[in-house]
């Protein structure tokens, strides 16, 4: 017997809601589950909740749930693998995670052909393996990555969704309903297909690696502003509010414009600079950086701005360190608009090369796990709903467009004159950082990325040599190609 609602959701912490609220004002029938049924009471009695009558519908456990959706059934989990549920079968799923144990519950209720869906920030690798387990059950199994927030989740989020191709036309209406819209008239979903098994989830975590670039970088050159020039939170105010009509137009950019001008209720001070500087961090960027080593490839600004938040969480350490160790301390004596200005044009810079970067990173991915991905439309999925909207995306969707097999953007002509225009700022602006102490590893990094990319020789002709050497590593050589491996005995030929 089949019931009356479109999907179920389990998990009513404030994203589940407010994707259900979401569902609900698309039109959709949605019931809805917690393990701890209270919450199912708590949310069923909101107000809003109330007034949308019986198109929503609270249920007790997960055969309720189940029970009350059309065939073939779709159940959400926006839960927390934290939150630890033991699986009932240990020798199939090693991880006692909560999500594991809600899916071998569902294997017990659900049917051949209906879909479990994780909307939670999973690690891809689990998605991968999941997939796997739940298409031998003979269901579907789709992780999609879900960014953008409480505010999102509510209004519209980006949505990135992979694993069992064939579950994706039995979702498609519902999440490109609930997604944000861009375009002309907002016509078009910030939510399409990204591809197999884990691909999904790998997308939003790298998303959420660019999130931690962008973010440090705009932090950066907000210290530099505040730090070289001396200035005000009203003139950063000033200076966010022009950057955001040009190319740098963003939401990260349009909220650090709002915060400089927050004051606190009790103390009238600028809020921002009442906050403590330790920065926290839910580790996808950890997990961007980890994959990218395992991968080989150089996604060194996530990096660098992992490691900025691990640096800024050692306060105690570093107060005692500022009494200690000595450096320059000055500010910049050029002309301040200018400076500005080419400060604007490091962090442009700086961003395309983390993107760049992303993008080099989820293309290794997609060869190494054999994922077809279309890197355009991925960069139309972030164009709205999530937390790295920009205008920017439209010019890396014109890159792929016209270059399907573009192996990184700096190579693309657009981004090669927006570079190739900011370099002389930008490396003024790293190099006024050094002379004045103002630490900017993230611009650094990407300064850094951008010269060892371009350089056709690097010293790694030594570092084998001195791998050779201690290990017998053994090397190749430039003027025997095809030749090799070659080793030498170092220590003989010195004599």
């Amino acid at each position: 017997m089949s019931g009356n609602y479109d999907i179920g959701l389990m998990g009513l912490a404030v994203m589940g809601q407010n994707l259900v609220l979401n569902m609900v004002d698309h039109g959709f029938n949605v019931a809805v589950f917690n393990r701890t049924t209270s919450k199912v009471d708590e949310f069923m009695a909101l107000d809003e909740v109330k007034s949308k009558g019986n198109k929503l519908v609270g249920t007790y456990s997960l055969k309720e749930l189940a029970a009350q959706l059309k065939r073939p059934r779709k159940v959400m989990l926006m839960i927390q693998s934290k939150d630890a549920v033991p699986a009932p079968d240990l020798a199939l799923y090693p991880e006692k995670a909560a999500i594991d144990g809600v899916i071998a519950d569902l294997f017990n209720i659900l049917e051949p052909g209906d879909v479990i869906i994780d909307g939670g920030n999973t690690q891809f690798l689990d998605t991968e393996r999941r997939t796997k387990i739940v298409e031998q059950k003979g269901l579907l199994y789709i992780g999609t990555g879900v960014s953008g927030g409480e505010e999102g989740a509510r209004l519209g989020p980006s949505m990135m969704p992979g694993g069992s191709s064939a579950a994706w036309s039995l979702v498609k209406d519902i999440f490109q309903a609930i997604s944000a819209k861009v375009g002309k008239e907002k016509s078009i979903p910030c939510c399409e297909w990204v591809g197999p098994r884990g691909a999904g989830h790998y997308v939003k975590m790298v998303h959420n690696g660019i999130e931690y670039g962008d973010m440090q970088l705009i932090c950066e050159a907000y210290w530099m502003l505040k730090l070289a020039l001396g200035y005000t939170n009203e003139q950063l105010y000033d200076v966010f509010t022009e950057w955001n009509k040009g190319e740098l137009n963003s939401y990260l950019i349009e909220i650090t414009r709002d915060i400089f001008s927050v004051k606190d209720k009790a103390t009238s001070k600028p809020l921002v600079d009442l906050i403590l500087d330790t920065a926290g961090a839910k580790g996808t960027g950890k997990w961007m950086s980890q994959l990218a080593l395992d991968l080989g490839a150089p996604s060194t600004l996530v990096t660098q701005a992992v490691y900025a938040r691990c640096i800024s969480a050692i306060k105690d350490a570093r107060i005692r360190a500022s009494q200690l160790l000595a450096g320059p301390n000055g500010t910049y004596k050029g002309d301040a608009k200018s400076f500005v200005e080419q400060v604007r044009k490091a962090l442009y810079a700086s961003k395309i090369c983390s993107y760049a970067q992303g993008y080099v990173q989820m293309m290794a991915a997609a060869k190494e796990y054999d994922w077809q991905l279309n890197f355009g439309d991925i960069a139309l999925l972030w164009r709205g709903g999530c937390i790295i909207r920009a205008v920017f995306l439209e010019r890396i969707k014109e890159a792929f467009d016209a270059d399907k097999n573009l192996e990184n953007l700096l190579l693309h002509p657009y981004f090669q004159k927006i570079v190739a225009d900011s370099q002389d700022a930008w490396r003024n602006v790293v190099k006024t950082a050094v002379e004045l102490g103002i630490p900017v590893p993230a611009f650094m990094s990407a300064l850094s990325y951008y010269d060892s990319y371009r350089s056709a020789n690097l010293p790694a002709n030594l570092l084998q040599a001195q791998r050779d050497y201690f290990g017998a590593h053994t090397y190749k050589r430039i003027d025997k190609p095809g030749e090799g491996p070659f080793h030498t005995d170092w220590i003989a030929e010195k004599k």
